[in-house]
């Protein structure tokens, strides 16, 4: 294991005692204690919060070795001093590392280096020291992926802090709220807001069904803050219905009409449509009438369920037991998602029950609120976050989508995600309205839905892949001046589902807007990382709602990294930086010449270079059923390659050093095509045999996360090194011929005539090797995300024209994740 933690508050030796006399490490009855052995000792007793008898400490304390000889009972018997020895000895086994395997007893601060753990540098302890030596160990990442605290508050340490007075809640240690509350009695409740819409025209405003998981202390004056995730998937999923909708993708490309449009034209304008005025309640009440058994929760949420925040679910308009129709990423969408903070924050009214009769306030809410989730819930987060709604302090959105076009669109062409070919925001839309799957409901609402759904079809535009105002409508970056709250972005930079366009251009426009923004790129694919081994993320986050949500002074803004990257080459490794690419000034340029990518100043050979996009129809069927295996096959340099004929690969000389490509590749060139359309595909690839992460993170231990007391739990995963492979692709693009310019704007282009075009690849932030090279592979058709028409398209490329232009990032001042010999001060 390599430890990378983030989120550990620099705390000097003063304050650090006070903390641990609050946590009741430190009691009065240690004053009494005449040395620090027998101080060592007090404090390991209450490291095992499930051992209550003498004979239960003496066997806990013989399962663990103090030196290579004496077990703890047999060191503690004659111990005179406590030295770092034997201090972190004791203490890697307490953090589950296994002596022989994870560490050697004779040097136990070598393995401390090693891991990146924390450690004080004083040989021999006094008392202060200790006690600063045993804070520090407390706020420690171990072998399970959680500090000693959390491993400890897995084992009931905090049970007898339940019982605390109101005014001492939450209870924080090392900036981070600690579960003192008991998640056995939380409060479940559902309510249904009021929206300010009617979008299926029923002559009343919309409810959005709400459920809501809060500490049992707010029953009795406790205020606390709320995290909140707006999940349309929340209430169940139409599978069957979206199934139904999907589009053929192996349809021809078709030219486009020329016109003459400018984002003038395509730019939306809201309607202004009159509103069913707001229900009249007969009563307020502060009881709610309904309750649930389990939500379909995220981890991270549990999580702090247990430290002092409540947390709240809405599927939002569309959904079972809400009113609406599914809009897939509409304003009317991002309104509803609104509404929840609007009553949250007591600006807007909800009721007990669907009849609209008995209204209830958001009482128990101390006006703070923060929105979580990954994917569809992290894109509803990044919409609201854009309307500057007040009371959103902070979102943490994880594989966003900031602009519905870039998810579903690329440049004139219609591009699917990753993996689901033929999806759009029809069949999103018909997936997630779960209101068709209650047959009495669904009796009730579902013409009115099938003509949304049919609007949503038509308005889309599969047929031109432009983009019009449906899109504008859905493109959240256009508000990003609006923004008030902070921000942490997660994003996999191997996520070809939400592709990495869509937290670049959010983060690029932040640079412009005076809130606090985080980055976090990882190497996984459309996942989660709060269970990840090597990175403090839960922590991270903890420190960040800690403070922007109880306004806690504990350096969040400050502590954690602006951009936050794992390495591609090397397991357990993440770097810090002070940006992404706005930053960078140098830069690979090349030119290309037969199979060669050279530097800019090269003299290269003025001729074209050309390929076919029309596949045999077996390989078609074959590559359209293995996509994994032309992907394959379309790297290979074997002139024997099926695909040898269907693209242009161009490979750089070998690298001489290590180098960090990072920010946005551009290409130029000029392309002939013998239609009158046509249509350009790009990866970029690190040719090299290396062993190389996985895509996505491997299991370690089932179950091995605790996320309270007795509470709920998940799994502990990580990266991993997998086997060998010759090459990797970075990243990719494409490009409608007739979009050159912009996706708003099709251009007239005539066969066999040479046209430039420009063309931006997909954000990286890659670690090429020594030694590896570079490649640039020039295709058409994308098996994975573009239509598949198969047809005879034959396309040439003036290679005199070719340029790559790809950012660089030098590698200093990279921030590693902590790892200091504090000093008592």
């Amino acid at each position: 294991m390599k430890n990378n933690q983030f989120a550990i508050v620099p705390t000097d030796s003063e304050a650090a005692i006070a903390e641990l006399q609050k946590i009741h490490f430190i009691t009065p009855e240690m004053t009494a204690l005449t040395t620090v052995p027998a101080v060592y000792q007090a404090l390991l007793a209450k490291g095992l919060p499930e051992v209550h008898t003498a004979s239960g400490l003496k066997h806990k304390f013989n399962n663990i070795m103090a030196t290579s000889q004496q077990t703890l009972t047999e060191w503690l018997a004659d111990a005179t001093i406590v030295n770092n020895q034997v201090f972190y000895n004791v203490g890697l086994q307490l953090l589950g590392f296994l002596p022989g395997q994870d560490f050697d007893l004779a040097d136990p601060l070598l393995a401390m280096r090693d891991i990146h753990l924390p450690m004080v540098g004083d040989t021999a302890f006094d008392r202060e020291s200790l006690y600063y030596a045993w804070y520090l160990l407390l706020n420690t990442r171990g072998n399970h992926g959680q500090t000693l605290i959390e491993s400890l508050t897995t084992r009931g340490y905090f049970v007898p802090f339940y019982q605390l007075p109101n005014e001492q809640k939450p209870l924080f240690f090392n900036g981070k709220a600690q579960a003192v509350f008991d998640t056995n009695t939380l409060i479940r409740e559902v309510v249904y807001v009021e929206a300010p819409l009617d979008t299926d025209h029923d002559g009343q405003r919309d409810l959005l069904k709400v459920e809501i998981l809060r500490p049992a202390e707010t029953a009795t004056g406790l205020k606390v803050p709320v995290l909140y995730t707006a999940s349309p998937y929340n209430q169940g999923i139409n599978d069957h219905a979206g199934e139904a909708q999907m589009h053929n993708v192996d349809v021809p490309l078709t030219a486009k009409e020329p016109d003459d449009n400018t984002y003038a034209d395509v730019e939306y304008q809201p309607e202004q449509t009159s509103l069913p005025a707001p229900r009249t309640p007969e009563s307020t009440t502060t009881t709610a009438e309904e309750t649930f058994s389990r939500e379909k929760s995220y981890t991270l949420n549990d999580y702090f369920l247990a430290r002092g925040f409540a947390v709240v679910y809405a599927a939002g308009i569309g959904s079972i037991d809400s009113d609406g129709l599914a809009p897939t990423g509409d304003v009317d969408e991002t309104t509803s998602t609104v509404a929840i903070i609007e009553w949250l924050t007591g600006k807007r009214q909800a009721f007990t029950n669907r009849d609209g009769d008995v209204a209830i306030t958001a009482w128990w809410c101390n006006g703070n609120v923060a929105m979580t989730g990954r994917s569809y819930l992290g894109t509803l987060a990044t919409a609201a976050a854009t309307t500057g709604v007040d009371g959103l302090k902070t979102i943490i959105s994880e594989a966003a989508i900031s602009s519905w076009y870039d998810y579903y669109r690329d440049n004139g062409l219609v591009v699917a995600p990753d993996t689901f070919q033929g999806e759009d925001t029809d069949v999103l839309a018909a997936e997630v309205f779960s209101r068709s799957l209650k047959a009495g409901d669904a009796h009730q609402i579902q013409a009115k839905f099938d003509q949304k759904l049919a609007e949503l079809t038509r308005d889309q535009d599969r047929a031109t892949g432009s983009y019009n105002r449906f899109w504008d409508e859905r493109n959240y970056l256009k508000n990003v001046g609006n923004i008030k709250a902070d921000i942490v972005m997660v994003h996999g930079l191997n996520d070809w589902n939400v592709k990495p366009r869509n937290v670049a251009n959010l983060w690029d426009k932040l640079q412009q807007v005076p809130v606090t923004k985080k980055l976090i790129l990882h190497q996984g694919q459309h996942i989660y990382i709060n269970n990840l081994q090597s990175l403090d993320f839960t922590d991270m986050m903890n420190l960040w709602l800690s403070h922007k949500l109880y306004d806690l002074d504990n350096h969040a803004d400050a502590l954690l990294p602006n951009v936050l990257v794992q390495d591609n080459t090397a397991a357990q490794t993440w770097h810090g930086y002070d940006n992404w690419w706005q930053d960078t000034t140098d830069a690979l340029d090349f030119k290309v010449q037969y199979k060669e990518l050279v530097p800019a100043d090269h003299t290269v050979d003025q001729r074209a270079a050309h390929f076919t996009d029309k596949l045999p129809d077996k390989l078609f069927d074959h590559y359209k059923h293995h996509l994994d295996a032309w992907q394959r096959d379309l790297l290979q340099e074997d002139k024997l390659n099926p695909l040898y004929d269907h693209r242009l690969l161009f490979k750089s000389w070998q690298a001489e050093d290590d180098q960090l490509l990072v920010g946005v590749p551009h290409i130029e060139g000029s392309v002939a095509v013998n239609q009158n359309f046509g249509m350009l595909s790009f990866m970029l690839i690190d040719f090299g045999a290396a062993r190389r992460l996985t895509v996505s993170p491997q299991v370690l231990e089932a179950k091995a996360l605790d996320l309270g007391y007795h509470w709920r739990e998940d799994d502990l995963k990580d990266f991993k090194l997998a086997g060998e492979t010759p090459f990797k692709m970075i990243t990719k693009g494409h490009l409608n011929l007739q979009n050159r310019h912009q996706p708003w704007h099709a251009e007239a282009i005539q066969p066999n005539v040479f046209y430039d075009f420009a063309v931006d690849l997909q954000p990286l932030f890659h670690h090429l090797l020594k030694g590896h090279q570079l490649g640039l592979v020039i295709y058409a058709t994308d098996m994975k995300m573009t239509i598949r028409g198969n047809q005879d398209l034959q396309y040439s490329l003036n290679l005199n024209d070719i340029r790559l232009h790809v950012p660089l990032k030098n590698t200093h001042g990279i921030l590693k994740g902590t790892f200091f010999m504090a000093q008592i001060n």
